[in-house]
């Protein structure tokens, strides 16, 4: 009888180790998720955002001293336009100012440039067949003339950049005085022209935005870099650069018109790039 309980006992021991063994491999197991993007801005990596200016941190970097972004409607017998001389610039404290952008304002106008010779950026609605002259004069703080030139008005109203020759360049850290004069009544040198103003400061960019520049693969992504840290006229200048080389590019235009609204230029946003 013994040898017959033994041997029922390890038959039963034999059933029920499989059993168990089964039992624990049909436990569900716990399966790591892959990670979701996060939300958030667009960095280089993730695509192109549309380009809005942001202001400097420290406004102190740019002279306080007054400037002047839009011109007089009419004036020195020039004929009266809709829509008035206007530098390409960001205007500080514009809500203290008219809403409509094309009306005299005055305030601090500038922007800050990484450029040794930067561009500057206006809308121009005087043309070439007026008898008119305009001239564009850069100083420094001091008052002193740095680069003082003649332009050619276009051949229809529209956007002109004005650069600085190869004799002319900018130092870091300082700030600099820019001015555009139209004068539609020659024959009165004393008379007063209509004109716009401001500053400019060349600055070096810090270690994090060169990081950024450097892994952003498309230049509109540079664009919104500059944009996004205050860097204004690299980043119009870059931007013009790219409308004139794709004139037909929508999302180009489309990039221009959203940096100029972020500054409230909206009544020069569609207006064309002319020679």
């Amino acid at each position: 009888m013994k040898w017959m309980l033994t041997i029922a006992l390890i038959l039963s021991s034999l059933t029920y180790y499989p059993a168990k063994v089964t039992a624990q491999t049909q436990q569900p197991t716990t399966t790591k998720q892959p990670a979701q993007p996060t939300k958030g801005g667009t960095s280089p990596q993730q695509g192109t955002s549309r380009p809005v200016f942001v202001f400097p941190k420290t406004p102190e970097r740019l002279s306080p001293v007054s400037g002047r972004r839009a011109g007089m409607g009419s004036r020195d017998n020039c004929p009266a336009v809709s829509t008035a001389l206007t530098a390409l610039v960001p205007l500080r404290n514009e809500q203290k100012a008219s809403k409509q952008t094309d009306k005299s304002t005055s305030g601090i106008v500038g922007g800050l440039t990484t450029f040794e010779r930067p561009t500057f950026w206006f809308y121009v609605p005087y043309t070439q067949n007026l008898t008119a002259s305009a001239e564009f004069i850069l100083q420094d703080s001091a008052g002193n003339d740095v680069y003082k030139n003649a332009i050619a008005l276009p051949p229809k109203p529209g956007i002109i950049g004005v650069s600085l020759p190869s004799n002319t360049s900018l130092q870091v850290g300082k700030t600099y005085r820019w001015y555009l004069k139209v004068r539609c009544n020659q024959q009165q040198t004393a008379s007063v022209p209509i004109y716009v103003e401001g500053d400019i400061q060349r600055v070096n960019l810090d270690s994090r935005v060169i990081q950024q520049l450097e892994a952003a693969v498309d230049p509109r992504q540079k664009v919104a870099i500059y944009a996004a840290n205050g860097i204004w006229f690299d980043s119009l200048t870059m931007l013009a650069q790219l409308r004139q080389k794709n004139p037909n590019d929508a999302s180009v235009a489309e990039d221009w018109q959203s940096l100029l609204r972020s500054v409230n230029l909206d009544n020069v946003a569609t207006a064309p790039l002319v020679k």
